[in-house]
């Protein structure tokens, strides 16, 4: 994959297991995006806007978001409140991936413009096949 091609990932999950699946899946399937861990909505603020404290820094180009919405300190919705009121941060691309099947969550995440919203699926492969798919599209859009 071409370096100027890659995108810089930013996965902002609480749980462990999901975080460790989002990587095997990424390795699953060649997939050499940076990936980006933050673990609540108030990290992924501090990554974004590059504050080194304690926080990798995401590089301000080609940014993609997948966000969970039940997490501590900041959840999903809250996060989405704060980027979209962010002037640089704005028109970052976020695709919800989440357990929560709640229409009010759905309809919530998408008033905050969000580019998608994907349930995490059960299964391992399942799961992989979703991530290949995820990025098999982010591969075709054009970003700057």
């Amino acid at each position: 994959m071409q370096e100027a091609r890659l995108i810089n990932v930013l996965l902002v999950e609480d749980d462990e297991v999901d975080v460790m699946n989002v990587k095997r899946a990424f390795k699953k399937n060649n997939i050499s995006n940076p990936l980006y861990i933050a673990t609540n909505g108030l990290e992924a603020l501090a990554m974004l806007r590059g504050s080194p404290n304690q926080f990798d820094v995401v590089p301000a180009d080609r940014r993609l978001i997948l966000l969970d919405l039940n997490m501590p300190k900041m959840g999903g919705i809250e996060f989405l409140h704060a980027l979209r009121a962010d002037p640089t941060l704005q028109k970052t691309p976020v695709v919800v991936l989440t357990t929560s099947n709640r229409d009010q969550d759905r309809i919530e995440a998408y008033n905050f413009n969000i580019a998608g919203y994907l349930l995490k699926p059960v299964t391992f492969s399942a799961f992989a096949n979703l991530m290949a798919a995820l990025n098999n599209y982010w591969m075709l859009c054009e970003m700057p």
